[in-house]
């Protein structure tokens, strides 16, 4: 199994896989190959991957839910398990959101924010482990959460003004409105750009460090390494999360 290959490599050998694959590449293929970090193909083993951490997040809410819901769900669980795991990321999101945007905004918008921290570490993390995808690494992947946080940052913000919200994009004083517009716009734009870029570089170095050293010698070597993407995966996913928070609350905030 090369750098690039995962273990749903298997499933293209299934005859239904194939003909799914060849019959979404005549809709959705493309002649021109963009290189950004790496020559672009299409593909759909990252959506595979996608649909693995989509599983691996209903489960554990669902189990979360459950055990919330016994009789002595309330108290703290006694070991470190799925449970523990959950409430660590909800409640360390849930903490930073309201230093960010108050616990009011925190509670409203905790089910965007923890999905995508959910979402986006358990993807990264998978690039720890040889032979499992990372959907975080890939463009496609990233630009559609970051479309996602784009897209609600404006609708919060309309939801929450009116049509006034985009006032702001004119700056405070109208004769420099021609030229606060575009730079607004373009500022606005870059966002997820930034966001999108930001985390698949950051996943494709972590990935290809780690195979370098597995391919060296995959025995002891690797293990400073995997600490070290360790802390690759949950910095990535606390800066998207945390600038997700920072656009909603700019988005919604009352000046005053």
């Amino acid at each position: 199994m090369g750098e690039h290959g995962t273990w749903t490599d298997l499933l293209y050998e299934l005859p239904g896989v194939r003909n799914l694959h060849d019959y979404a590449a005549g809709y959705l293929g493309r002649e021109q190959h963009a290189v950004v970090f790496a020559e672009s193909h299409f593909s759909l083993t990252h959506v595979f991957w996608s649909l693995v951490v989509l599983l691996i997040v209903i489960i554990g809410c669902v189990a979360f839910r459950a055990s919330v819901g016994k009789k002595d769900g309330i108290l703290p669980p006694r070991t470190f398990g799925l449970r523990a795991f959950f409430e660590l990321v909800t409640d360390a999101t849930f903490g930073t959101m309201v230093s960010i945007m108050g616990e009011k905004n925190a509670r409203r918008y905790l089910p965007l924010v923890g999905g995508l921290a959910l979402f986006i570490l358990f993807s990264n993390v998978m690039a720890l482990v040889p032979g499992f995808g990372v959907p975080t690494s890939t463009l496609k992947t990233n630009l559609a959460l970051a479309g996602l946080v784009f897209v609600l940052t404006h609708v919060y913000g309309v939801r929450e003004h009116g049509l006034s919200y985009f006032k702001h994009f004119l700056g405070p004083v109208p004769l420099l409105a021609p030229v606060m517009l575009p730079i607004e716009i373009v500022s606005h734009v870059a966002r997820p750009v930034s966001l999108s870029l930001r985390l698949m570089g950051n996943m494709v170095a972590d990935h290809k460090v780690v195979f370098t050293f597995f391919a060296l010698f995959p025995i002891l070597l690797p293990v400073p390494f995997l600490f070290l993407g360790l802390i690759v995966c949950l910095v990535q996913t606390f800066v998207f999360c945390m600038l997700t928070m920072i656009y909603i609350a700019l988005a919604t905030a009352h000046d005053h």
